[in-house]
């Protein structure tokens, strides 16, 4: 058995304009843990994005899902050792809080001595719960752009490979946005013609990711939640706006407030670069997708 793990998880972008809840996109920024079972006690420690401001107890979040996994498969190490170094920005729309429970269930599947592999589908159903949703979840998880659905049994994804050509860019302010407010200002219920909008859209979504980027603009076309959350994030969607009017595909990553644009040419990243806000970081990506990799220990990533 090995007394230590290291996992790497990505940064995510979810909804991708109109695919509210279900699409999600793996991004090469990322966190990396390393697990390590001790003796007694806990001890956690964070260096990067969040170091000096991250709980190091048994609040932290990495923490929770770990232990939560470890519930699950009925398995407790004396004691524990947790080192992040965190480079995905927290609290605007890149999925940290995701990244944080899949690294830990990873990790706690990795060291547990019972088990060969980690299995993607017992994890992505835990962490969906823990998350709440598996928009984010499910594209850190597997890498790549993934549609995600909830079942009687719990979440299913199914993972895309994005066209070669699509080359994401995230602008990212200096505020931060909680998830909770964000989808406290979303409408009970939404009118027929933008239901049927959005539905139209995701699917054209899933072929334009794939097979014919050019439709990207189109595509990502939202009615369904960027504009009903405005008021919490007004520099996003002007900023949204303005990259649109200039045929780029932008959208609002997540629950905001930062923004994606998938880009597709060469002179792309100039117009938006002179679009940016002043004081907001141009982080220039690729999709990742690997999505969470145990990087040494006992275990290996399965899809079983």
């Amino acid at each position: 058995m090995s007394r230590s793990v290291r996992v790497q998880v990505p940064a995510t972008s979810a909804n991708l304009g109109p695919a509210f809840d279900c699409a999600g996109l793996a991004l090469t920024r990322h966190d990396v843990l390393e697990f390590e079972v001790t003796d007694s006690g806990l001890a956690v420690e964070v260096t990067g994005v969040g170091a000096g401001e991250l709980p190091t107890d048994e609040s932290h979040l990495v923490v929770r899902a770990f232990r939560a996994a470890c519930a699950e498969l009925g398995w407790s190490p004396a004691g524990l050792r947790v080192a992040a170094d965190n480079a995905i920005p927290q609290g605007r729309g890149m999925g940290s809080s995701a990244a944080a429970v899949v690294a830990g269930v990873v990790g706690a599947w990795a060291l547990c001595p019972d088990v060969d592999e980690v299995d993607r589908d017992a994890v992505l159903r835990l962490t969906t719960e823990l998350e709440g949703h598996p928009d984010n979840v499910a594209p850190c998880l597997l890498g790549g752009a993934t549609l995600s659905w909830m079942t009687p049994a719990g979440a299913r994804a199914a993972r895309l490979e994005v066209a070669a050509s699509v080359v994401p860019v995230v602008l990212v302010p200096g505020d931060t946005l909680s998830t909770h407010v964000a989808r406290g200002l979303l409408p009970d219920a939404v009118p027929h013609a933008d239901a049927a909008h959005a539905a139209g859209r995701a699917a054209l979504l899933a072929h334009a990711l794939t097979r014919e980027p050019a439709l990207l603009l189109d595509a990502t076309e939202d009615r369904l939640h960027q504009r009903q959350r405005a008021a919490a994030m007004p520099a996003s969607l002007d900023l949204v706006d303005r990259l649109r009017e200039r045929g780029l595909p932008a959208v609002v990553s997540g629950a905001g407030p930062s923004v994606l644009v998938l880009t597709t040419g060469s002179g792309d990243l100039g117009t938006i670069r002179a679009e940016a806000p002043q004081g907001w970081t141009v982080l220039p990506l690729e999709v990742d997708d690997d999505g969470a990799r145990v990087l040494h220990g006992n275990s290996q990533v399965s899809s079983r």
